[in-house]
């Protein structure tokens, strides 16, 4: 009972901060939130500064470190690109790790997390480990979502969650011989120099209102855009980026900026792991289900592959389906003469254990490409890092 109406709470707050919410309750709480963004704002900045002229301590781990992420709060479809960049170095010969902060994943115990930080002399715990490269250690609960979908998406790469990234930085060395490190989510996370940032940037909703959290989805001002070395514009599916493109150079004049765009793959079913072709659901009634950030792009890309949208509902971001839920899925989407219930590949990690049903339940699996003729993301990326063919495998 707790647990839902902490995500009504947040489904509120989101709907507040996306203009999606109208009444006297959200006019009350706006000028509140633009308040607190003021403040939120300088702080973000007076931080980066205080990075940037060592006030702040940065350290340094002596390999490669490569930081995906973006300004804004989910939806620009990170969790892709770095399965994508951690398959193209695994596969150029790298020892990769996968360094993630494991949002919404379940905590350490309260005693040993306040051991790790004040006690002195105190050895610190060591990170998780979701997959040592050879086996998936952990579930989804445990490691959080997009550890897991990476950790089980990328055999013979690390993938460790921890808030604390230069202890798993060493860890990941010292442990698995990594010599390059991804930072997922790690745009924000200054506590690791010497590093490449990719920055992605959605060309559908880029800077939503332009105010940061808690009245906007920026982490930071736009400002930080300046400490990109390589952008993406994700979701441009052919479509003019030139204004963005131009307003990004505001900030930012010497990072490359490429548009991409995220395509599905196929299908594949949750019991089974048996895929189906995306025809499959040409002209296919279906049920939709999901618990990201923006489930529009899903259901929209649902209908552009020709299925027929007969039951939807959405949940909160990072939502945990509990079996009757699922039910009452299942039970709607038959009900209105559906033949299958679909749902994200994120989603699908934070799915219970369920019996094959009379209809199948599958999930989209999505890929990122590039847009410009004759180039890939696996030899661009690399490039931009300097990891040249004659180095590869070395």
């Amino acid at each position: 009972m707790a647990l839902k109406a902490l995500e009504s709470l947040e489904q509120f707050a989101a709907d507040v901060i996306l203009d999606r919410a109208a009444g006297r309750g959200a006019s009350l709480l706006k000028p509140l939130l633009l308040f607190l963004a003021t403040i939120y704002a300088g702080i973000m900045r007076v931080r980066a500064r205080f990075y940037q002229d060592a006030v702040f301590r940065r350290y340094s781990v002596g390999v490669m470190v490569i930081s995906v992420g973006n300004l804004t709060v989910g939806g620009t479809g990170k969790t892709p690109v770095v399965e994508k960049l951690a398959r193209s170095l695994h596969e150029a010969g790298r020892r990769v790790a996968i360094l993630s902060r494991g949002y919404k994943s379940v905590p350490k115990p309260l005693l040993t997390r306040l051991a790790d930080r004040f006690l002195p002399g105190r050895i610190p715990s060591p990170p998780r480990v979701v997959s040592d490269g050879k086996s998936v250690l952990l579930d989804s609960a445990q490691a959080g979502d997009e550890p897991f979908m990476l950790a089980r998406n990328l055999p013979g790469v690390a993938v460790l969650v921890d808030s604390d990234r230069v202890k798993s930085a060493r860890y990941a060395i010292r442990n698995y011989r990594a010599d390059t490190l991804l930072l997922d989510d790690g745009f924000q996370y200054l506590r690791l120099g010497d590093r490449f940032n990719l920055l992605l940037v959605d060309r559908q909703n880029p800077f939503g209102n332009k105010h940061v959290l808690p009245r906007g989805v920026l982490r930071e001002p736009p400002d930080a855009l300046r400490r990109a070395d390589l952008i993406l514009l994700t979701k441009c599916a052919g479509k003019d980026h030139t204004a963005l493109e131009k307003s990004i150079r505001r900030y930012n004049r010497h990072a490359r900026i490429l548009p991409c765009s995220h395509h599905p793959l196929h299908l594949e079913d949750l019991i089974t792991g048996e895929r189906q072709p995306l025809s499959y659901l040409r002209g296919l009634r279906v049920g939709a289900v999901a618990g990201i950030a923006v489930p529009e792009s899903f259901l929209e890309g649902l209908v552009k592959l020709g299925a027929e949208i007969v039951y939807q509902r959405s949940f909160a971001d990072h939502h945990r389906f509990t079996a009757p839920e699922v039910e009452n899925a299942l039970t709607r989407t038959r009900a209105r003469r559906g033949l299958a219930l679909i749902t994200t590949e994120k989603d699908s990690v934070r799915f219970p254990p369920f019996p094959p049903r009379d209809i199948p339940v599958l999930f989209l699996r999505v890929e990122i490409s590039l847009l410009s003729d004759g180039e890939t993301f696996e030899t661009t990326v690399r490039e931009a890092l300097g990891i040249h063919p004659s180095a590869m495998g070395s």
